[in-house]
């Protein structure tokens, strides 16, 4: 029986390619596995049909935007996931939903490869190869741009040698990759970090600093999930959905660093994420409301290490699984409603309720029906304080 390989297909010229390159390279079949995350694009059936004329044995298609919101968005938003504090891992979610796909489908179809399009240098390489060698650690990987050699040069070639019925215009200045929960660009002239961006960069979100009328949006969540849109039921998929249309509406989600990769360089990145941007920020400011303190201080630490895990592509690791329990658990009373006012670039919350919260007016206010036993505070500061205090006179006498 001839062996076969499973490949991430895209259909864009690299991977489209690389069906013929992997036959010859290996003497496999190749079955193209496509999976819709909500890049846009290409309709689901042409990119099937590609596949299938540029040598594919079988071509699967996967329409996997409600999955991929509610397994792998959702999970992000309840962990207010921000690598670096600052990038919603738009790119490192989508990864192991395809990987998903990818798996199953050698499971399917008997292949013992699983084939990708990433080059050596980047994250995703590392969240392909580890998502998979997690979910099935006796399949194979191989990376034709990477192993092979399969530079872009030579894809053109050979696309045109064999006649495939692929576009081999000129590349686009840039390196984008995108869903719907976002848009990462680099490469081209991002490569020099003093360089500003252009607006030509942007896609999902419109220039901030032109002047709008704001727009008021209220987010309801129910254990962390977001429910409804102004009082309007909604799939987390729709969520994430109008939410980029109405803050990238007003240039919410722009975001422009140097982070740290996996491979051990740092790599300067775009980023637009209007609905994940505001969906994070609605919740984090419930959790403010509704989660004790102690637990809130905890979940911080535990949000950190669970974005590095999810960026260093360990999505299906033992200890991210563990942690997705606490998220969890730590999202059992975050109810609510946010109302926030979107302009300028900004999510800004004014406005916040909830059944379980832990916010006493009477505890809280310094008018009349105050509560709060103020003649408690003296000792308390005083037992508080007493081991830095003894420490001090010991430093003092010593000095």
């Amino acid at each position: 029986m001839t062996e076969r390989v499973v490949l991430a297909y895209s259909g864009g010229l690299d991977t489209s390619v690389a069906i013929g390159w992997i036959a010859e390279e290996t003497g496999a079949e190749v079955v193209a596995v496509a999976v819709d995350v909500g890049q846009g694009g290409e309709d689901l059936d042409v990119i099937r049909k590609r596949a299938l004329a540029c040598g594919a044995v079988e071509a699967e298609v996967a329409d996997a935007k409600d999955e991929f919101a509610e397994e792998y968005c959702l999970p992000a938003i309840k962990a207010n996931a921000l690598y670096m504090d600052r990038y919603p891992l738009v790119s490192a979610l989508s990864r192991p939903t395809i990987v998903k796909h990818l798996v199953a489908a050698a499971r399917k179809h008997g292949a013992s490869t699983v084939a990708h399009g990433c080059t050596g240098k980047g994250n995703d390489q590392v969240r392909f190869e580890a998502g998979i060698s997690s979910l099935a650690p006796d399949l194979t990987c191989i990376a034709p741009v990477r192993d092979y050699a399969m530079t872009r040069d030579k894809a053109i070639a050979f696309c045109e040698e064999k006649g495939l019925p692929i576009a081999t215009s000129k590349k686009s200045p840039y390196s984008i990759d995108q869903n719907v929960f976002g848009r990462a660009v680099e490469t081209g002239f991002l490569e020099d970090i003093w360089n500003a961006p252009i607006e030509d960069v942007y896609e999902y979100t419109e220039n901030p600093a032109v002047p709008r009328e704001a727009d008021e949006v209220t987010i309801t969540f129910d254990k962390g999930v977001p429910v409804a849109i102004d009082g309007t039921r909604v799939t987390v998929l729709q969520a994430i959905q109008q939410l980029n249309e109405r803050a990238g509406a007003h240039g919410v989600g722009r975001i422009d660093m140097v982070e740290d990769r996996l491979v051990g360089i740092k790599s300067r990145e775009v980023y637009e994420s209007p609905g994940g941007i505001a969906l994070i920020a609605a919740h984090q400011e419930l959790e403010n409301v509704t989660v004790e303190r102690e637990l809130a201080r905890y979940k911080r630490q535990v949000e950190q290490r669970w974005a590095e895990l999810v960026y260093d592509g360990m999505w299906f690791s033992p200890l991210k699984r563990a942690l997705d329990g606490f998220v969890e658990q730590a999202n059992e009373h975050v109810s609510g409603d946010i109302r926030m006012t979107l302009q300028g670039g900004r999510a800004v919350v004014t406005g916040r309720r909830s059944a379980s919260s832990l916010y006493d007016f009477n505890l809280a206010t310094y008018d009349s029906g105050d509560t709060f036993d103020q003649s408690l505070s003296k000792g308390f500061i005083e037992i508080f304080g007493m081991s830095s205090k003894i420490a001090a006179k010991r430093d003092l006498h010593q000095a």
